[in-house]
């Protein structure tokens, strides 16, 4: 919902600044363009962050952001999408509870999972998952609400049904 077609071709990183921006012109953005990896992802947290919010669209990255999350001590606020179903949770043994190696320990081997690329992914669902984790992280850092943490939602956006697994 971020991204619109007048943006093909421009880094998501600026095409996200314009949009949010637009919403509210005094939104004070940080930009790294850059893929993260093992050499900055250290240098990158210790911008004062007080919450991760992982959008990522591959397992490499997904679980270098886990364990950096968990070194680092905060809340990794997890969205992912395939197709037409998609996920939720915040992994944080800060807050007492798992990290995403406590739920999926492995990478799966190439291969077995296609990327959204690979596979297709409708373009509303990364919205709706998006959106959630948007709003998880504004709980974690207003400290209101019950966040995520130890829940993982699914969501099927086939059967339109939510599923909760704890």
């Amino acid at each position: 919902i971020i991204h619109r077609e007048r943006d093909a071709g421009v880094p998501k990183v600026d095409s996200v600044e314009r949009a949010l921006r637009d919403l509210n012109p005094d939104v004070k953005v940080v930009k790294y363009q850059e893929r993260l990896s093992s050499a900055n992802i250290m240098r990158i947290l210790d911008d004062g962050w007080e919450v991760v919010v992982d959008g990522c669209d591959n397992f490499q990255t997904r679980y270098l952001i886990n364990d950096a999350c968990v070194f680092r001590r905060l809340p990794n606020v997890h969205g992912s999408v395939f197709q037409l179903e998609g996920q939720a949770s915040v992994f944080a043994p800060v807050l007492g509870g798992p990290c995403y190696r406590c739920l999926y320990p492995e990478p799966p081997p190439p291969g077995m999972a296609p990327s959204c690329g690979e596979a297709g992914v409708i373009g509303a669902l990364p919205g709706i998952i998006g959106t959630i984790q948007a709003m998880e992280a504004l709980k974690l850092v207003l400290g209101r609400g019950q966040p995520l943490v130890g829940r993982l939602m699914q969501y099927d956006a086939l059967e339109m049904k939510w599923r909760e697994m704890k």
